[in-house]
């Protein structure tokens, strides 16, 4: 019989989890309101394990055996049972927030799609691939911070996904190193782009168009998203200001080196994340004043 965790031992295991393994909780956890805190570890942990199952296992079969496993966890918590720490402090947020299980559902979708998946035709499916590794987790922070109308989730999608389409830009040859290519197919070819090109890290004026393509996209989806953060409340608009803003200097720097990703990873200093905190904290009380 598996061991069931109080729930005192599961919240202390989430909090550790969260605050000993994830770099920027610490910023993310004094912008929150304390009594949201303990929510936040206890989904954080929720995915970091997912996350970890996905990528850090080495072998893909046995990495899908855990995902499903995680999965049949997920299902008995909603089913009033539940023993790993996780669900057992998971379950006290969920109730509370009247969380649904599809989130949490289409994140290990996700990824057990990585597992299998390594090259997306074209926009629409990149994009319905973000539909699950990225925007369910906007919308489990809108559910903790007491919004669930449409309106709002719909804004959170395109953030959520523009802020994953920043990510596979500013970690292209990252990813190449595991054997995957976020660049749709169909947008290389349409520039011209050879894949062996790109799996051979050669950066090509077809290759530059390609990337610039791509930071479009992800602009105007950032530019789509922005709206959202003057519709919550002030702590919770630095949270979503900050991170927009910072996606957006990573696709401003991927342009300032000429779209060559593939000689170096573009990445945002302590000092501009400082500035960018800055402005979101300004805008936000600014906003409030007005």
């Amino acid at each position: 019989m598996a061991a069931v965790f109080a729930p005192a031992d599961a919240r202390a295991y989430t909090k550790w989890l969260a605050t000993g393994h994830y770099e920027n909780f610490h910023v993310v956890s004094f912008l929150l309101p304390k009594h949201l805190r303990q929510d936040f570890f206890n989904v954080y942990a929720f995915c970091r394990w997912a996350d970890d199952l996905g990528d850090e296992i080495g072998d893909c079969a046995e990495s899908l055996r855990l995902l499903e496993w995680w999965r049949a966890e997920l299902d008995a918590m909603y089913e009033g049972r539940a023993s790993h720490p996780v669900f057992v402090a998971l379950r006290e947020t969920v109730r509370q927030y009247a969380i649904p299980r599809e989130p949490f559902a289409d994140l290990i979708r996700a990824f057990v799609q990585d597992q299998t998946v390594t090259r997306y035709r074209n926009w629409d499916e990149l994009l319905d691939y973000c539909r699950y590794s990225a925007n369910p987790v906007g919308r489990l922070v809108l559910y903790l911070c007491g919004y669930s109308d449409a309106q709002r989730q719909q804004l959170s999608d395109c953030t959520c996904t523009a802020l994953q389409l920043a990510n596979f830009w500013q970690d292209v040859a990252v990813d190449l190193l595991k054997g995957r290519v976020y660049l749709p197919l169909e947008a290389l070819e349409k520039n011209g782009c050879a894949l062996e090109d790109v799996l051979e890290r050669r950066f090509t004026p077809a290759f530059r168009a390609a990337m610039r393509e791509a930071v479009e996209k992800a602009q105007g989806l950032f530019l789509d998203g922005l709206p959202l953060s003057r519709m919550v409340d002030r702590r919770l608009s630095v949270d979503l200001d900050l991170f927009s803003r910072g996606g957006m200097r990573v696709l401003e720097k991927i342009e300032g080196q000429d779209y060559n990703v593939l000689a170096s990873r573009p990445s945002v200093s302590k000092l501009e994340r400082l500035g960018l905190f800055a402005g979101a904290v300004a805008r936000a009380a600014f906003s409030t004043a007005a």
